[in-house]
């Protein structure tokens, strides 16, 4: 959900982002084949300001991705309640001390294509309220998966979950594993097919660093289309 790559790009609000960064600058260090996926944020986290009681204001950390972001040319379609929002994604590429680089792609729903609420879900880190949060991370783990396979990565071995926040990329490979079955067509052995692709990292163990979703809500986003509960 937030990865910290440089203090001029406001993708990350603190240690969860850092670690994300560090992780892609090592892999690119190392020479490894990684991927990196986020979303663009376009208003970043924000940015504090105290006012003389000592009160905290907050304003939009508006940045110019476009100077340090090349778009891709692919678009895809997610299904989120019911209606297909348009995706897109900018890459930034991390480059290692020996020269190899990691890419890592930014998704991002500020699209003519897409209603004003549908544009708005990629534009702040951690922002809105719990329906806004979901949509966010159906963006980000579907919408993921789909962006990744629209670019070409089709032999993709593990998917590397940083906490919870892309945990529905679980779903989008669960729907690949069935053929598009989805939860009702898996068996056992689609479940542990998906479970062998998928690691996963937690940086705090409490709650508040964990969001949770009341069924009804899931079946909201969710349950009205092609991604089967």
């Amino acid at each position: 959900m937030e990865v910290g790559l440089d203090p001029s790009m406001p993708t990350y609000s603190g240690g969860l982002g850092i670690l994300a960064g560090d992780t892609l600058r090592a892999a690119a260090d190392l020479g490894l084949p990684m991927i990196g996926v986020t979303l663009l944020h376009r208003q970043g986290y924000f940015r504090q300001h105290l006012d003389l009681t000592g009160n905290q204001l907050e304003s939009p950390a508006v940045w110019n991705f476009e100077e340090v972001l090349e778009p891709m040319a692919p678009r895809i379609l997610v299904p989120i309640e019911g209606q297909q929002v348009h995706l897109c994604a900018w890459r930034h590429l991390v480059r290692g001390v020996f020269g190899h680089t990691v890419p890592v792609y930014f998704l991002d729903t500020g699209l003519e294509d897409n209603s004003p609420g549908e544009q708005s879900l990629t534009d702040s880190l951690y922002g809105g309220n719990s329906y806004h949060r979901l949509c966010q991370e159906v963006v980000l783990g579907m919408g993921g998966i789909a962006m990744l396979d629209a670019l070409g990565f089709k032999n993709i071995n593990t998917y590397h979950m940083n906490e919870g926040h892309a945990a529905f990329l679980t779903l989008a490979l669960l729907e690949q594993q069935t053929n598009g079955g989805g939860l009702p067509a898996a068996m056992d052995w689609d479940r542990e097919a998906v479970r062998q692709r998928c690691v996963f990292t937690t940086h705090t163990p409490v709650p508040a660093g964990h969001d949770q979703f009341s069924f009804d809500l899931m079946r909201r986003v969710l349950g009205r289309h092609g991604w089967t509960l």
